[in-house]
């Protein structure tokens, strides 16, 4: 099946319940059930795993006499040990998907799925709390949830597919698109997708550390951070490291969050529950050293007007009617001495002047904060049409832990807005591809001399990148925008420099106004003829 298929599959499942359920609540209990048929697969695979194991002549387990070897199977693979040592979820039997599926008919199905859920979680202390067991609250039409079960049990889920992958974040970001386009109006929450996520961290880097995300969402920041690190573990040969920190609004998707943690093998500190960041911060004390964030665009009903005195707003207070410059300033609140952060936020940020923001962008740069700006292509989100732009702050611009070149009193500036495709059998939604990943994280790491850059030095690139001095930026009335900066680009699409190409359609412009001044004179001279002159 491929990802596109499994993903229609889903939605499938979830329309099942449309008319039965809230529309903002039916993706939860649809994908409690693709949790439990995910741990369920794992289950049997590493079941496998551990009788190939005791069948492979080599292994320390391995026993030659067919009955004990066949003996120690079964003594085995009903072993938790055998699963918690490759962080695999114990399941136990009467909580298995297959076992409840012959129980598809029951007409107490749904309290079996939430007991089930509950023995799930007890076995597994790090899913205390975090799956859905509330089926037997849903007001469903009798066979409803067992019909949704027949339908996801063709799905196959196997530890070298999906062991690795952001099954949930993944699913969760199809969902939101597929809930704007189904009812009509944009979903409460916003996922980022994977092709933003992948640029923040390509860029960011987050290696070794404490990283924080005050908007987690499904988590999705985490889990690409941790594969950012493994990837390059053995290429800088060394050992990375990431504490994980964040924070949630919302209590059913803080619980998706903490169910992807859990099922990529990560372990976070994600506040003792669910809460407003603003209002009820639960990471006051921390310092980190990287934040990723994606937080809601331009929300207006923010609670600013009780936190005006708020220790947070170093570089001016934020309007009430607008929390953008509020979430900018509580990340650099929230970054150690050499803490850096990325943002995802609306293109008015960039440049906007009203209620005072354009006071505290000021600010912000004279502050030496501001460290590189990335202007997006459109369509990049399956769930809101806002154009967005990329913030790279940062607490250290000089030699030293973040970079060997001292980058202080500049500014990074990257038009992306030409890059990125429409994702195969999408016609609405794009997505940068590999290479136009690395070639805007290798502008940022060339200029900054990281340990990540290819090698190269850094270069201006007329239409892409430029290095703007922060005398430059108040020129421009410290308008972030990139393209005030990186100018034009040196050859267009059909790769003719600009120059020449201008000096060409001069002279064609000249041949053609001199050609239109003969056919007048032409003109004139047979109307002269026949007797109309003009």
């Amino acid at each position: 099946m491929t990802q596109e298929e499994f993903k229609q599959k889903l939605w499938a499942a979830a329309d099942k319940l449309r008319g039965s359920v809230a529309a903002a609540a039916y993706k939860y209990p649809v994908l409690g059930l693709v949790f439990l048929k995910y741990v369920s697969d794992l289950f049997d695979a590493q079941a496998k795993v551990i009788r190939d194991r005791i069948a492979e002549p080599a292994s320390t387990y391995y026993i030659e006499d067919p009955a004990v070897r066949q003996e120690n199977e079964a003594t085995f693979t009903s072993d938790k040990t055998f699963y918690d040592a490759d962080n695999v979820f114990w399941v136990p039997a009467t909580a298995h998907f297959s076992a409840l599926l012959a129980q598809a008919t029951a007409p107490d199905l749904a309290q079996r799925l939430d007991k089930a859920m509950g023995e799930i979680e007890a076995e597994n202390p790090q899913l205390k709390g975090v799956l859905y067991r509330e089926f037997s609250r849903l007001e469903l039409e009798p066979g409803k949830l067992g019909e949704l079960m027949q339908l996801l049990a063709p799905l196959k889920f196997d530890r070298a597919t999906h062991g690795d992958r952001d099954v949930f974040g993944e699913v969760y970001e199809y969902f939101l698109g597929q809930f704007a386009l189904k009812e009509g109006a944009r979903a409460g929450e916003f996922y980022t997708p994977k092709s933003v996520v992948n640029l923040l961290v390509e860029i960011l880097a987050p290696f070794k550390g404490t990283i924080y995300d005050p908007a987690c969402g499904s988590g999705g920041m985490f889990v690409q951070s941790a594969k950012f690190k493994d990837a390059h573990q053995t290429r800088l040969k060394k050992r990375g490291d990431l504490a994980i920190h964040g924070q949630e609004l919302m209590a059913a998707t803080r619980r998706l969050a903490l169910m992807n943690l859990a099922v990529h093998g990560l372990s976070g500190d994600l506040g003792e529950s669910f809460g407003d960041t603003f209002a009820n911060d639960q990471h006051k004390s921390l310092r980190a050293d990287y934040v990723l964030a994606n937080p809601p665009f331009n929300i207006s009903d923010w609670g600013g007007d009780k936190l005006a005195d708020d220790p947070r707003w170093v570089y001016g207070i934020p309007p009430k009617g607008n929390a953008n410059f509020a979430w900018l300033q509580h990340m650099l609140a929230r970054l150690s001495v050499h803490g850096r952060a990325g943002i995802v936020l609306a293109n008015g940020s960039m440049s906007s002047q009203q209620s005072g923001e354009g006071d505290i962008r000021r600010a912000m740069v004279q502050g030496d904060v501001v460290e590189c700006m990335v202007a997006l292509p459109g369509q990049l989100f399956s769930n809101t049409a806002i154009p967005a732009c990329l913030w790279f702050m940062s607490k250290d611009k000089g030699a030293g832990q973040n970079g060997r070149i001292d980058r202080s009193g500049q500014i990074l500036f990257i038009d992306a807005r030409k890059l990125a495709t429409l994702i195969p059998g999408s016609r609405k939604q794009k997505q940068f591809s590999n290479e136009e990943l690395a070639r805007i994280a290798q502008a940022y790491h060339r200029w900054r001399g990281t340990e990540f850059a290819d090698g190269d030095d850094y270069a201006d690139e007329p239409g892409f990148c430029h290095a703007a001095t922060l005398a430059e930026v108040e020129k421009n009335g410290f308008v972030l925008t990139p393209g005030r900066y990186v100018g034009a680009p040196e050859e267009d699409d059909d790769d003719e420099a600009f120059e020449e190409k201008m000096q060409r359609l001069t002279a064609q412009l000249g041949e053609q106004m001199a050609k239109g001044a003969e056919l007048d004179a032409v003109i004139k001279a047979k109307l002269g003829e026949l007797g109309y002159g003009m």
